[in-house]
């Protein structure tokens, strides 16, 4: 999603435009100036009001409009090419990935930002969720007991909350587990809250804190209590990382590293901390508006801009070996059963020979 929100919020039906031309291909349209004008001023507007940094809101907010009076959007007749040229000049103020503009090819509804979804619209969510297995894309065990789960997305726990939890069933008695996220771009900051949580204790964890500028408010995360399922309080994890891992895959990462509970493998991750919504500027266009930040408990701060730094950086495409073979050598240093060390062995050597 394009890279996944903390927030799933969208905008999926609406009514027509009025102020669009012809359809210049079935992916985009042509625009005018008017539907220009009505969507820098909009987007301006909600940056302005909205946008988790007031200072910088207005920032981009007085880029846009000096763009406009520059003529920088008057050629732009293509709806796509215009909302790509919005996303790069606010990008390129404020270094947020999150913050987007988009057209959609079918009419948007009249609400400037969605608060809750419609029927239609979660109905429409869980079948897509469902055909990608809520994310859980592969799990398997890997030579010398050592389990791996590859997630692409966190989906909703409400939809993908027994398909968490029997993945994590199935990897319950491995030595060690990885967790591969090096193609995932974020998600539901619940089903991190979940996931989390199997790692974990009993005892609640103060995870993260989401601050909402609109509201003036902050949401607090903590481990829970009870899952279902079997929990692997003390298994060693490593969690595989790549420069697309992104949002709620980041904010699980960070949180596991703060916590001293993971060890991250891979690549620097993309920067992107800050939550927000949908907002409506124009029946054919919608702004993704950053209105949150993510707080964490222990460092104070999050990874915006900056990303989530492994402590073992390799390319991507090494990650996962190198994550094998510390988990190998780790199982070996602390086992107390023979069978189990000598078979992390025989492993080890393996991988070391070459084998894939």
């Amino acid at each position: 999603m394009t890279p996944l929100s903390l927030s799933r919020k969208a905008l999926l039906s609406g009514v027509a435009a009025s102020s669009l031309l012809a359809v210049a291909a079935p992916d985009d349209m042509t625009i005018d100036a008017a539907t220009r004008a009505e969507v820098i001023g909009n987007t301006s507007k909600f940056i302005g009001a909205d946008y988790i940094y007031p200072e910088l809101a207005e920032k981009m907010a007085a880029d846009l409009r000096a763009r406009q009076q520059r003529g920088e959007y008057d050629k732009l007749g293509s709806a796509k090419a215009f909302a790509n040229k919005l996303t790069d000049d606010l990008r390129a103020v404020s270094q947020d990935k999150h913050l987007r503009v988009r057209f959609r090819t079918e009419p948007i509804a009249q609400d400037q930002v969605t608060a809750t979804e419609s029927a239609e619209e979660l109905a429409r969510y869980a079948v897509e969720a469902k055909a990608n297995n809520f994310g859980f894309r592969q799990v398997k065990l890997l030579d010398g007991n050592v389990g791996y789960l590859r997630l692409d997305a966190f989906d909703e726990p409400a939809l993908a909350g027994p398909t968490a939890t029997a993945a994590i069933t199935f990897l319950a008695n491995t030595d060690a587990l990885i967790i591969d996220l090096r193609n995932n771009g974020g998600g539901s900051p619940e089903m991190v809250q979940l996931l989390t949580s199997y790692l974990l204790g009993t005892t609640p964890v103060h995870l993260n804190d989401l601050y909402y500028r609109p509201q003036n408010a902050t949401t607090q995360y903590w481990s829970h209590a009870y899952v279902p399922g079997p929990r692997l309080t003390n298994t060693p994890v490593f969690v595989l990382t790549a420069k697309r891992t992104f949002s709620a895959a980041e904010e699980f990462s960070y949180n596991l590293q703060s916590l001293k509970r993971a060890t991250l493998v891979g690549e620097t991750t993309g920067g992107g901390a800050h939550p927000g919504d949908m907002y409506r500027v124009h029946s054919h266009f919608q702004v993704f508006v950053a209105n949150g930040k993510a707080i964490n408990p222990i460092t104070k701060t999050n990874w915006e801009g900056k990303g989530v730094v492994p402590e073992v950086p390799v390319a991507a495409a090494d990650a996962l070996l190198s994550a094998h073979k510390l988990a190998l050598e780790g199982i070996i240093s602390r086992s107390r059963d023979d069978a189990g060390r000598e078979a992390a062995k025989s492993a080890l050597a393996s991988l070391t020979g070459g084998a894939k």
